[in-house]
């Protein structure tokens, strides 16, 4: 990262007084605070990785930061984005992150993307920064981000968090592996779920954040060995960091030398999976059924089966009387449990899972089933209230 320009940047005594510590360091000191104030970094996503990356960001001075997000702030976030708070509630996610984070440092300049993070955007948005910090939660964004930073030749600091479970590295092209070069093809749609569906320790994107964000920073400053080349690999149960030793694929479609990707392509088609579900999961018309309309159908046939695809410790949280548990994961190898003759409606916690269920349903030629709109959440908020929101 020396290529960049510090012109007539200088530091206040406000800010150095703010950023003495780092002054203190010979490594960083007065230059190293100027090259930080003269950069700029786009941060995609504003939740679990984000938060902490942003934070730390805007503390250490780094001159102008750029955030993506598109969604608002739910009460489900607060457990670990902890760059929202209960405050911002049902507000605009960019809003809520700017505030805090010039509420936290007024010295720097933040811009706001209130959109997804698309093929269409992605170029525009990142062409002017000097890093691009993948925060996001799902394959299309990560294919994206990644293909973006190969065309700018920037690079691309990576994490990705699921349960007690975290990887980080930074991919750039330029002098090293891409996130293609590790992962060619997607995972088969569904197959990893989201922390939406599987759960996360609050504290762990703050264990990636920060090291994203340190990483950031050592590219920023020219310190240290970056995790280019390496893919950090992190466990907080046994709290062990392994590394894995990354190489260049030649055959690589966007990095190799005989590339055949050169400009965004659709990744929502390339990963099977869409990039920004809708926050109640839709089967479709045909084949979705309403809280309401659900509610109705049983008053009518208390015998209808209700296939539930949580998993089995979900329940405990929230469940309707009667249902038949098998977890979506166990579907394919338990289908002779189920009658394809009768009537059957399937339900998880949003409307996600089951969804993915039901698709699995119809592929093996049962057709006399429906989707809960919404999953058991949507039952919880229109139908009985009794039951918690989770």
């Amino acid at each position: 990262m020396s290529d960049i320009q510090l012109h007539s940047v200088t530091l206040s005594h406000e800010e150095i007084l703010r950023y003495s510590r780092h002054l203190l360091i010979p490594e960083v000191g007065l230059e190293g605070q100027l090259r930080l104030k003269a950069s700029s970094v786009l941060v995609i996503g504003t939740g679990g990785l984000g938060s902490p990356v942003s934070l730390y960001l805007a503390a250490a001075g780094v001159g102008r930061i750029g955030i993506v997000d598109y969604d608002v702030v739910d009460s489900t976030n607060l457990q670990r984005q902890v760059v929202h708070s209960t405050s911002t509630l049902g507000k605009r996610k960019v809003e809520s992150a700017y505030a805090r984070l010039l509420d936290l440092n007024p010295l720097i300049q933040v811009d706001t993307y209130d959109e997804p993070f698309t093929s269409q955007n992605a170029m525009r948005i990142a062409r002017d920064y000097d890093v691009i910090v993948d925060c996001t939660d799902n394959f299309p964004t990560r294919y994206l981000s990644n293909d973006i930073c190969v065309f700018l030749g920037k690079p691309n600091v990576y994490g990705s968090i699921y349960r007690f479970d975290g990887h980080a590295s930074v991919f750039f092209a330029q002098q090293g592996p891409c996130y293609r070069c590790l992962f060619p093809e997607p995972p088969p749609p569904n197959m990893v779920p989201t922390c939406a569906e599987g759960g996360v320790l609050g504290i762990v994107p703050a264990t990636i954040g920060s090291i994203q964000a340190t990483e950031t920073l050592k590219l920023l400053l020219g310190l240290g060995s970056s995790l280019i080349g390496r893919l950090l690999l992190y466990n907080a149960l046994d709290l062990s960091f392994d590394f894995v030793e990354l190489k260049k694929n030649p055959k690589c479609r966007v990095c190799g030398p005989e590339a055949d990707i050169t400009e965004p392509i659709d990744y929502e088609g390339f990963c099977g999976v869409p990039a920004h579900e809708p926050a109640e999961g839709a089967a479709g018309p045909e084949w979705d059924i309403t809280p309401l309309e659900l509610k109705d159908r049983l008053a009518q046939d208390p015998n209808l089966i209700l296939l539930d695809v949580r998993e089995p410790h979900e329940l405990r949280i929230s469940a309707l009387p009667g249902v038949l548990n098998i977890p979506l994961g166990q579907l394919a190898a338990r289908l002779s449990e189920l009658d394809s003759a009768r009537e059957m409606v399937v339900l998880c916690k949003s409307g996600m899972r089951s969804a993915h269920a039901l698709e699995l349903l119809l592929s093996a030629g049962f057709r006399r089933v429906k989707h809960l709109k919404g999953g058991i959440n949507a039952w919880a908020r229109q139908v009985d209230n009794r039951l918690p929101v989770y």
